[in-house]
């Protein structure tokens, strides 16, 4: 497991996808354009202790933001040759189980993750209505310990986006495995 923070962005437009999901359905950024309250893009995996840790916290985000007409979407991206708990079958098995309020893409290729600079799972990327990122950090404050949290970064962020303000330019890097290339 090799830890990695994410890097600072200065700005960055959607990138265009294509991936499967594990409902077997493909999902574009077109799929989502149809809300235009923003988009919550989440690079994460099965097996990595860091999205263990917060899974139930995306989870309920998830299903906080869909209340609120805002999209969420996942995407797995490691190398699933290598490590088998990420490949396309287990992502399916994991999103039922869990009971993912939000479409599990599988990016085979990685295409999708370098699209998107992403380095690590956890990777938090939250979109504007006008498709601009708004935010890259930190899910909230205690990645190990939900009941240590004080402060849920990416929750206010959005919350900024749906009320018409300003996204705080202090953001705290998230953290979490590295993505597992190819």
């Amino acid at each position: 497991m090799a830890l990695t923070h994410t890097p600072p962005v200065d700005s960055l437009m959607l990138p265009e996808f294509n991936l499967i999901a594990t409902d077997g359905k493909y999902y574009s950024n077109q799929s989502f354009n149809q809300n235009k309250r923003g988009l919550l893009v989440m690079f994460i995996c099965n097996h990595c202790p860091y999205v263990i840790a917060v899974e139930d916290r995306i989870i309920a985000l998830g299903n906080f933001l869909k209340e609120q007409n805002f999209s969420v979407v996942a995407i797995c991206s490691n190398d699933s040759n290598q490590y088998k708990e990420d490949s396309y079958e287990n992502l399916k098995l994991r999103a039922e189980s869990k009971q993912y309020p939000f479409p599990y893409l599988f990016d085979e290729s990685q295409i999708v993750a370098k699209s998107f600079g992403a380095v690590c799972t956890p990777d938090f990327f939250l979109f504007d209505s006008y498709n601009n990122l708004a935010y890259r950090g930190q899910l909230d404050d205690s990645w190990k310990d939900p009941t240590q949290v004080t402060k849920h970064d990416l929750k206010e962020a959005a919350l900024n986006i749906i009320n018409g303000l300003p996204v705080s330019s202090k953001q705290i890097p998230s953290m979490g495995c590295s993505i597992k290339w190819k």
